[in-house]
Order: C-alpha cells, then structure tokens, then sequence
C-alpha cells in the first residue's frame, strides 16, 4: 500500500515509521526545509514541497497512493489536502489530523474526509476509557455514515453480562466488532458469551448510541405484585 504523508513533523515521521515497518510504502511532504529530515525515516521517500499546491501534488503522484494522510500542526493546510486528495487524485482514503476540537465539525465529507483524528479529544475519551465503567465512550469519529468508533466497559450489573453475543438484541446501525477480556481480544461470535469487565467496541451510528448504552446498562430488577 502506497501512503503519502502530508506533515513531516513529530507525528508524521511516528506514523511513517509505523507503517513502513509493517511493509507499506510511504511518501513523507512538507514544505519547511528543516522539515526535511531523510536520515530520521530513510526508508521513506521525501518531498519538499507545498501539499496544498496542485503541481506538488502532482510531482507526489498522489493519484498512485491508497492512503493519504493530513497530519500537519494546521488544520487550515490539512483541510486543504483532504479536499484535494478526494476531489483531484480520488484517493480511496484520507485521514485528517484535527489539532483544535472547534474545528472538528469541518473535518467531514464534504472536506473529502474519511476518518478524523482529535488528538485531544483521543486523550481525553482515552482518560475517560481508562477510569469509566457503564459509560459510553467516543474514540473515533468516521465520517462517511455519521458513524463512530465506541467503546464500552461492561458493568458486573449489566443487563447482557452472561449473555451469548448472537442473543443481544443490538440496536439498528450498530456493530460490535471486538471484545477486549484481560490481554485477549476476541471477536465476537454469535457463541461468545459477554462478560462483565469486558472492553465492547462498536462502529455505531451517532444516532444509535444514546440506545446501545441503555442496552449495556445496569440490569432492572423486575418487581412482582
């Protein structure tokens, strides 16, 4: 897989190096010459140039690249690489960085966004995952389909707790898509008992997630009269 990066900052040197250890292929721009620090990432190609320019991105061959990757300190120029990735070069895939969360609501489709990363929203939801049980929490926002990636730690009271994943009566537009116990991650078969403590991910639809948590909740106690 053929990834340019737009940013060759802290994070955009981490995430190439990532993704060349795991054998991809990646294309790092920026247009600041100090930028331009080919021993920290060797496997990697280089550009100096402006990826907010046509003719740069041209010379980056972007219309080869699977993936493209906004990842500069600007959500100005990361905005403006998306939308020309999408519209221009029809790149199946662009990841936008969001550096401030009041600008979240742009990073969207009709920026040529497919997936939106808040750094401090992603800290801040990871804080929350960390301390919060029975407790909804949004990791990652998608934004074809209005849809996010959630996560959910299943309370011992919790209506499921025992219950097989194929008999939970999951709410529409909803997917679990692993089940985190201990060090394991599992994927859900229909036969996979969930289990309190259990970390639940789910792609759900904005729309759905008030439902999904009553759903997860605490079980209530039914009284005979």
């Amino acid at each position: 897989m053929r990834v340019a990066i737009a940013g060759a900052g802290a994070v955009g040197r981490s995430i190439a190096g990532e993704l060349l250890e795991n054998g991809h292929e990646v294309l790092l721009i920026d247009k600041a010459p100090t930028a331009i620090s080919v021993e920290r990432v060797p496997q990697a190609e280089w550009l100096l140039a402006d990826a907010c320019e046509i003719t740069s991105l041209d010379e980056a061959a972007l219309q080869r690249c699977n993936v493209v990757i906004a990842a500069t300190g600007d959500d100005k120029v990361n905005l403006v690489v998306s939308l020309l990735a999408k519209t221009e070069y029809g790149v199946p895939r662009v990841v936008a960085r969001v550096n401030n969360p009041k600008n979240e609501w742009l990073f969207n489709e009709a920026w040529g966004v497919d997936v939106a990363v808040s750094t401090p929203r992603l800290m801040s939801a990871l804080v929350e995952e960390a301390v919060s049980v029975g407790d909804l929490v949004r990791l990652l926002r998608f934004s074809h389909g209005d849809a996010n990636l959630v996560e959910l730690t299943l309370p011992p009271e919790s209506a499921v707790a025992g219950t097989s994943v194929g008999d939970v009566a999951w709410p529409q537009d909803t997917s679990l898509v692993t089940i985190i116990r201990g060090s394991r991650v599992l994927t859900p078969s229909p036969e996979e008992t969930l289990e309190a403590g259990d970390e639940l991910l789910f792609v759900a639809a904005q729309a759905r997630e008030e439902q999904l948590e009553d759903l997860l909740q605490v079980r209530r106690e039914t009284t005979e009269s």
